[in-house]
């Protein structure tokens, strides 16, 4: 069967299927690995609203690459000194104290102050 004609009978059955052209390369990231796609052949089909891609191409696999993944580690939080003498009057510890049971807390007053007075 001709390719136009598949597409056609595809068609008909409510799928759509089109060619991504000028695609250079395709990176599938994984935490410990990237699949890497090169000369690929990308067609999009969408049948219904679900789109799904079918790649073909030369494979190779690298380690993941350190700039692309995601780091776990949080910025800092700012705690303000209003907060922190709050804390500390409450709960009666020295203001390093509080202001430590802040930042494990995440700023959340409440649960610095409960962990502070149930020592």
């Amino acid at each position: 069967m001709s390719p136009k004609k598949m597409k056609g009978m595809l068609k008909n059955m409510g799928i759509d299927i089109d060619e991504l052209e000028n695609v250079s390369e395709v990176i599938i990231r994984m935490p410990d690995k990237e699949i890497v796609i090169t000369n690929p052949s990308v067609a999009i089909m969408d049948s219904h609203g679900t789109r799904s891609f079918q790649i073909s191409g030369d494979v190779a696999e690298r380690a993941a690459s350190g700039a692309v993944q995601e780091t776990t580690e949080e910025p800092p939080i700012e705690i303000p000194d209003s907060d922190v003498l709050l804390v500390a009057a409450q709960t009666g510890v020295n203001l390093p104290e509080a202001k430590a049971a802040l930042q494990e807390a995440k700023g959340d007053l409440a649960a610095a102050i409960i962990k502070l007075a149930s020592k």
